[in-house]
């Protein structure tokens, strides 16, 4: 990867996403990278910080939702913001579905992503 980051990398990302691809996701991520998740008890979420943890969250919504998907609709950089817009689709353990639209915001240094905020639209689940 060069030291920009482009929207076809991103796009590449969320084609690894769809994959569950963890090692082909962590190739755009700084070793400190933060990630700010969609829930959790604070304003902005849950933040998992460090590429490891990181790693293991996405790892862990793959295991708890085997069809997780995120349909990508767009992506762009603007020197070291970038955003990907999509569609995200799961079925959780108790067969109930989750699909909503939302929105990454990214902050990149050096071609990595240092900041994943993520943003969900908040639906209620939906009969399996």
């Amino acid at each position: 990867m060069s030291n920009t980051l482009t929207a076809e990398d991103l796009a590449a990302t969320f084609d690894a996403f769809n994959q569950h691809d963890v090692d082909a996701v962590m190739k755009v991520f700084a070793d400190d990278a933060v990630f700010y998740t969609v829930g959790g008890a604070e304003v902005y979420g849950t933040k998992v910080e460090g590429k490891d943890a990181i790693a293991a969250a996405f790892s862990a919504v793959w295991a708890g939702m085997k069809d997780a998907h995120w349909e990508h609709h767009s992506h762009f950089v603007h020197g070291d913001r970038a955003v990907s817009e999509w569609t995200f689709t799961g079925t959780n353990a108790q067969g109930q579905r989750v699909e909503a639209q939302g929105a990454d915001l990214f902050t990149v240094r050096d071609g990595k992503i240092i900041v994943k905020q993520a943003f969900r639209k908040d639906r209620p689940l939906q009969a399996g």
